[in-house]
């Protein structure tokens, strides 16, 4: 096919034995392509995730699909059913209930088994809850890691954050709201109290951002009657290694220490905030450079 033909164009497309892997809303049915909703009414089979929440977001946008189900509990026995039906001439497109399937949603197998089996699959990208939720966090962006979710079971999650302590980049986790209180807690205890942005219902009506030190988010959750929504975190990365960054940080104290009236906790807090590190690291250093300040003075003297 030549370049310089669309690749969405439908007389230049045969549709059938694709496997689509189509990206859906994570929140309100509007955010999602012109080209996936073409997708979406042209294939011959949607495996969706949960079948009731796809068909209202078809329904919304005048789509009569013809659902199936495909989920963590039948994605083994409903794979090759579905690869049978890709390699005898149909068209399948993969949804997940929010965001890009197979990430951190059901869908690696199908697209596995696909690529074994020769049959072309395409991605018809468009909202990721990691991708949405770094835009508008206000933290590092130029790299980053993601993580998905934690670890079930207690003592693999905590192997997992003492990997991750030294990682420089923004961390990005997706956590249950029931569980994201006691998440918060394990990464304090494990990485430090550092700064952090916790997005919750991202594109609907009550979508919130709290950012601040993960003890105040933590603070800040309790202290409501419940969690809703599912949660994506980020997590600032581990400063600790970067010396020009420290180095930006002892200017900055040496700076405010300048300021008369200024509280040696009060700035801390502040340089900690903004640089995303572990209030304490900061004040000791902040009282390493003021005993050097007035040691310097009392020699001059």
């Amino acid at each position: 096919m030549p370049l310089s033909l669309p690749t969405d164009d439908p007389e230049h497309i045969d549709k059938t034995c694709n496997l689509y892997v189509v990206a859906t809303p994570i929140g309100n049915r509007d955010d999602i392509t012109i080209r996936a909703l073409n997708i979406l009414g042209q294939v011959d089979l949607v495996a969706a995730e949960d079948t009731r929440h796809t068909g209202r977001l078809l329904a919304h946008h005048n789509i009569k699909g013809n659902l199936i189900s495909y989920h963590e509990h039948n994605e083994v026995e409903r794979t090759p059913e579905l690869i049978h039906r890709l390699k005898t001439g149909s068209s399948v497109a993969l949804v997940s209930n929010a965001g890009t399937p197979s990430v951190s949603d059901p869908g690696y197998r199908l697209v596995k088994e696909a690529i074994a089996n020769n049959i072309r699959v395409i991605p018809v990208p468009g909202v990721s809850a990691a991708v949405t939720a770094l835009s508008a966090a206000g933290l590092p962006t130029d790299s980053f890691i993601f993580v998905g979710f934690p670890a079930k079971k207690k003592a693999k999650r905590l192997k997992q954050l003492k990997e991750l302590a030294s990682e420089n980049r923004t961390i990005i986790f997706y956590e249950s709201p029931k569980r994201i209180l006691t998440f918060l807690e394990e990464i304090i205890n494990v990485m430090g109290d550092r700064y952090g942005v916790l997005s919750r219902e991202m594109t609907k009506l009550h979508e919130e951002f709290v950012r601040g030190f993960l003890s105040e988010i933590h603070y800040i959750l309790n202290a409501r009657p419940a969690v809703k929504g599912e949660c994506t975190l980020l997590v600032m990365g581990c400063e600790e290694n970067k010396e020009i960054s420290l180095e930006t940080v002892r200017n900055e104290i040496k700076n405010e220490l300048k300021k008369t009236g200024s509280r040696l906790s009060d700035i801390a807090r502040a340089v900690a905030k903004k640089y995303g590190l572990p209030k304490n690291k900061v004040y000791d250093e902040a009282l390493k450079l003021k005993r050097t300040a007035q040691s310097s003075e009392r020699n001059t003297k």
